[in-house]
């Protein structure tokens, strides 16, 4: 169990500390990440120890699936890196009976999320809910007007609300970043 723990630890930091925080900085979802983590490594933990019955596993894990967090809206990369939180609390709770095996998945899972979150890889596009204080009757207006407040290339929007009576619209966009704005990715 020791090895496990201390694989576990080092994987939820790399995976938390090292990519998670560096490239998104929500500090609210760091410490969600580590104590998810280090809770399903010590379910995972006493159920391997304790031989609780396959049942009661199955029930604590589908009580676990359903916990969300409500009160701050989260996006799809960030439900990936929760997603390979658990995973790696599940994988290194296994860790004493297949050590080698858990220390190759964490590396597997470490580097997915390294390549697949890598600003260079996707970091020329961007995605914006914009609030505008005007209502446009023309789409190639809207886009013109879009591009200029963005200083980007829109690629694809979708009016979400519009507003006669306040002059209001908005716009879910996706965008291309000039590529002045992605000197800085790293």
């Amino acid at each position: 169990m020791t090895a496990g723990l201390v694989m576990d630890l080092a994987s939820v930091v790399v995976l938390a500390y090292g990519l998670y925080y560096r490239r998104h900085h929500r500090r609210d979802l760091l410490f969600a990440y580590v104590a998810l983590n280090v809770g399903i490594f010590a379910v995972v933990s006493l159920l391997l120890v304790q031989r609780v019955d396959i049942a009661v596993g199955f029930g604590l894990f589908g009580v676990l699936s359903i916990i969300r967090l409500r009160s701050s809206e989260i996006t799809q990369q960030e439900i990936a890196y929760y997603f390979v939180a658990i995973v790696l609390g599940l994988v290194n709770g296994i860790a004493q009976a297949w050590p080698l095996t858990a220390l190759l998945l964490d590396g597997v899972l470490l580097a997915v999320m390294y390549a697949a979150d890598h600003p260079r890889l996707l970091g020329r596009t961007r995605h914006q809910v914009i609030t505008l204080d005007v209502v446009h009757s023309d789409p190639d207006l809207l886009r013109a007007d879009l591009e200029s407040r963005l200083r980007a290339r829109v690629l694809h929007y979708v009016v979400t609300n519009l507003d006669y009576v306040r002059d209001v619209t908005v716009v879910d966009v996706r965008y291309a970043v000039p590529p002045h704005q992605r000197a800085g990715l790293r």
